[in-house]
């Protein structure tokens, strides 16, 4: 598997230039699992690569300790794993949520990176994004948007025709 991913990136190196993704997980997470189904990570990155062209993909998380198996294997399946701080807060004095928002992570590496890609993939419908997302399509370095859920936020509907459903690869990418 390891070896059909790096031949791919190098073919695509070649044929289209470097296109990066820049992947908001909770809101992957959370909107595939709001259509039905779970994420194959794995299946993911090759998808990405293939569909995509892209020879790096930037995955945001929330840090959190027992969680250190998923991370090692997302590291395995090609990704970049970029950690937020999560906060832990109890809701009615019970309940433990935790919070881990990685927008502005997300953001500053898009911009960081920025001239070494031809094209991002943003894979988030969160609202808080359409001014990078504006900013990539007025350099014309703007991909698609993949929208992990039916409701992707309003803000970004200007960006339609980059805008594309994860949910119709769904039977490509499930678990």
């Amino acid at each position: 598997m390891l070896v059909h991913k790096k031949k791919t990136n190098q073919i695509s190196q070649k044929r289209l230039g470097v296109n990066y993704a820049f992947i908001d997980s909770q809101n992957l997470n959370l909107g595939v699992k709001s259509l039905g189904w779970n994420l194959d990570f794995q299946k993911f990155r090759i998808f990405l690569s293939d569909k995509y062209l892209v020879s790096k993909a930037f995955l945001f998380i929330g840090y959190i300790p027992t969680n250190q198996n998923l991370y090692t294997q997302l590291q395995k399946d090609d990704y970049i794993v970029i950690f937020k701080p999560v906060l832990e807060t109890r809701v009615k004095g019970k309940t433990v949520r935790i919070k881990g928002n990685v927008d502005a992570e997300l953001v500053l590496h898009a911009m960081i990176e920025f001239s070494n890609y031809k094209q991002a993939v943003i894979v988030s419908g969160d609202g808080d994004f359409h001014c990078l997302i504006k900013y990539l399509e007025s350099k014309e370095k703007l991909g698609k948007v993949i929208a992990p859920n039916r409701k992707y936020s309003s803000l970004l509907r200007e960006f339609s025709a980059h805008i594309v459903s994860i949910n119709l690869f769904r039977d490509k990418l499930k678990r």
